[in-house]
This record gives C-alpha cells, structure tokens and sequence, in this order.
C-alpha cells in the first residue's frame, strides 16, 4: 500500500516568514509551492523548488487567488477565462524555475479559497483542469477527494490524486471545517498520524461530528503553516511507515 505526503510550503515572501520549509522537506514526498499570488515571491520560490530538488521531493506548483493579503483564502467571483489564465500563469512562473534547477514539475494543486470553492463549482474546477491542461498533460491534479474537480481532470486526460487532510477537521459532507468555526485544526500529532492511517488502509475519515465517511486518497496533506507542522509530519511518516503504508512521491504510482 502506497500513499504521498504533500505540503504546500514557499508561502513567505517579502520580509516575512511562514512555515518550516527545510524542516518539513525530511518528511513529506511532494512539496506544493506558492506562486506569487497568495504567497511566495521569486527568490522564495526559487529557494523552495532547489530545496525540493535537494531533497528529492516532488514538485507541484500551488497556485491560488490574486489575494496576498488574505494570503489566497477569501473568496473572489472571477469569471472562468480569468481562473483558467491565471493558473496557467502560475504554473508557467513556478516551471521557470523548475527548468532552472534542473527538474520538472509532477503536479499542481490550487490553493485556499480557489481549492474548496471548486471542490462543488463545477464550471471552476473546469477552468482550472483547463489551465492545467494546456500547460500540460502530463501534471497530475490534485484534488479534494469526492470533488467536482475530480470529474473535470479526468474529462480532460490528466491525472488525479485525491486528497486527504490530516490536520484538518472535516464535515460531514465531506468538505473541510471553516477555519473561522472552533476545531478546524487537528495540532496533536498522534491524532493527525491516526487519520491519515485510517484514511489511507480504510478509506474512511471521521468528521467533526463524530461520523465516519468514505474517503479514498491517493495524497496526505500536512499545511505547512500550521502550528506544529513539523512534529505532525513527523508522527504520521512513522506511523505509516509502522501500518506497514509506504510514503513514495505520487508522480511514482499515480
């Protein structure tokens, strides 16, 4: 049994600082980095995708809203030329980089607000499938796990891996807990390494509210941004490891 760590890291800029980038590259297998327009700037991004090189990391571009003060988290009615331009846009900015260092670009995954809001808009997941499609065909797209994006990528030949979060609460609908709503959070490491296990061996997450829901994923996403990031990655690298769940990039069985 095979599954990917992710985290979506590269998100300073200017003069300030967010997340462990360096820390969190020992434990993850795929790194989805900022862009520029939630977050990141070029030196950061460049120091990111060197570093995910270095490490042998996979690397995937996290583009996101126009929205670098609410760090790409708020939601913005934008029509889908706009969406699909401005994702492809990013994906083009990130794989500069990238060629720059010698390695190629494995997948994309959207950020924030652009994330959840396509995970149920399917005339947005398709402008999103649809930038990346025309960057690449050969990226994977990661996607909410039982989301409308899920659908369009296929539709449009690309490759998928669902997604699971281990440091956040789901409802019970199967989308994620508003940050804005007490709990949204999973910071205890022990509790975030039995979710991603449970998610991965029986497909099966437990909400909020006490319920269990299905939920097939191919990827495992640690923010890199939250509090104890580090030692949550850590917890669930050993404790898949000791469920007997290999953590290999996706780019190798997706």
């Amino acid at each position: 049994m095979e599954v990917d760590l992710n985290c979506d890291l590269g998100e300073s800029f200017g003069r300030y600082r967010i997340g462990a980038d360096e820390a969190m590259m020992q434990y993850i297998t795929s790194a989805n980095i900022a862009c520029g327009y939630h977050a990141g700037d070029p030196l950061v991004m460049d120091r990111a995708v060197r570093l995910a090189a270095k490490h042998g990391v996979g690397i995937g571009a996290h583009p996101g809203f126009p929205d670098l003060m609410g760090f790409g988290r708020r939601a913005m009615q934008l029509s889908s030329e706009e969406i699909e331009n401005y994702i492809l846009y990013q994906i083009g900015a990130l794989a500069a980089f990238a060629r720059a260092a010698g390695v190629e670009l494995v997948h994309v995954k959207p950020h924030g607000a652009l994330y959840n809001m396509a995970a149920k808009d399917a005339e947005l997941a398709r402008a999103i499938v649809h930038g990346i499609a025309r960057f690449s065909r050969e990226l994977i797209a990661v996607c909410p796990a039982g989301s409308a994006m899920i659908g369009a990528a296929e539709e449009a030949g690309l490759r998928v891996a669902r997604e699971g979060f281990a440091d956040r609460a789901y409802s019970p609908d199967g989308t994620l807990r508003s940050r804005q709503l007490s709990g949204a959070l999973i910071e205890d490491p022990c509790v975030a390494a039995e979710r991603a296990i449970k998610m991965v061996r029986d497909g099966i997450v437990v909400t909020h509210s006490g319920e269990e829901i299905p939920l097939r994923v191919e990827t495992i996403c640690v923010h890199g941004d939250s509090p104890g990031a580090v030692q949550i990655a850590q917890a669930i690298r050993k404790e898949l490891g000791a469920a007997g769940i290999e953590v290999v990039p996706m780019g190798s069985f997706v």
